[in-house]
C-alpha cells in the first residue's frame, strides 16, 4: 500500500507542482497540452492570499488543492473556500481527493472556520458522487461574470 501525506507546499514545491497546473489546465480546456510553467507555479506559491496543499503520495506529489481563508460576513467569523482541487488521473479512486478535503476541515477546526465551501463545475460528475457522500449542497446557486470577455 502506498504512503500518502497531506501537506502545505512552499516556494520549494514549484518545480513538483507546475506539471499538475499544467495536466489540470489541459484536462479543463480540452485544447494544446499546456507547458509546465514553473515561474507561474512560484507565484502561486508565493501568494499571500491563496494557500495551497499538496498530495504527496510515496514521496510524488500527485494533487493540490488551492484555498483562502476569508471573512465570512453574517457571523464575523471566518470561513475557508477551496478555489480548485486537483488529483492526477492515474492516482484517482484512491481517497487522495478525500484525504485533502479533510485536511482542510481539521485546518478550519483549528482556525475556527465556520464552514469549508466550494464550487464544482457542473459536468464533473466524478467528483461530484465525492462531494455528494462528503458533504451537503448549499443553497447558494453560483453565477459568473467573464470579465476577460467584456475587456476583449
Amino acid at each position: 500500500m502506498s504512503k500518502l501525506d497531506i501537506k502545505a507546499l512552499g516556494p520549494d514545491d514549484a518545480l513538483h507542482l507546475a506539471p499538475l497546473i499544467a495536466e489540470n489546465a489541459q484536462a479543463l480546456k480540452r485544447g494544446a497540452p499546456r507547458r509546465p510553467d514553473q515561474f507561474y507555479a512560484e507565484k502561486i506559491l508565493d501568494d499571500r492570499s491563496a494557500e495551497v496543499i499538496g498530495a504527496f503520495e510515496d514521496g510524488e506529489l500527485v494533487g493540490f488543492a488551492v484555498f483562502f481563508d476569508l471573512p465570512e460576513l453574517i457571523t464575523g467569523l471566518r470561513a475557508g473556500q477551496m478555489d480548485h482541487i486537483y488529483v492526477r488521473p492515474q492516482s484517482r479512486q484512491k481517497g487522495i481527493a478525500r484525504k485533502m478535503i479533510e485536511t482542510l476541515v481539521t485546518e478550519g477546526q483549528s482556525r475556527g472556520w465556520l464552514q469549508l465551501r466550494w464550487m464544482v463545475p457542473g459536468k464533473n460528475a466524478p467528483a461530484l458522487a465525492l462531494y455528494d457522500r462528503i458533504a451537503e449542497p448549499d443553497d447558494h446557486k453560483s453565477y459568473i461574470i467573464r470579465i476577460d470577455r467584456i475587456a476583449g
